[in-house]
């Protein structure tokens, strides 16, 4: 019998995916001072992000959120919390963002 697929429908592969394997992360307190929410996504090169997030971005060149793809984290004004960062997997290319790369890491 031939199974038809129904619209919106998700087939999952069996097993549990680990994410992001063989990256090690690194844990940084983040605080945003600013007055308005901050929201950061999965592939945000995490060094360039609002300048009303205060972390030691020195630690944060080259690295993104451990979070799976399409997501992000909001930064709630006056919020501090802690955050797992990996480093950028491939060329290690930054280009955009805030043009503070703009080339190899």
């Amino acid at each position: 019998m031939i199974r038809h697929m129904i619209p919106g429908e998700i087939l999952v592969a069996p097993g549990d995916i680990t994410l992001n394997p063989g990256r090690a992360p690194i844990a940084l307190m983040i605080a945003n001072s600013g007055d308005r929410p901050v929201q950061v996504g999965s592939h945000y090169h995490f060094a360039e992000t609002n300048p009303a997030l205060v972390f030691d971005r020195a630690a944060a060149r080259g690295m993104r959120l451990a979070i799976p793809a399409g997501t992000a984290i909001r930064f709630e004004p006056g919020q501090s919390r802690e955050v797992n960062l990996i480093p950028f997997a491939g060329d290690r290319v930054v280009q955009g963002f805030r043009k503070q790369v703009m080339g190899e890491l």
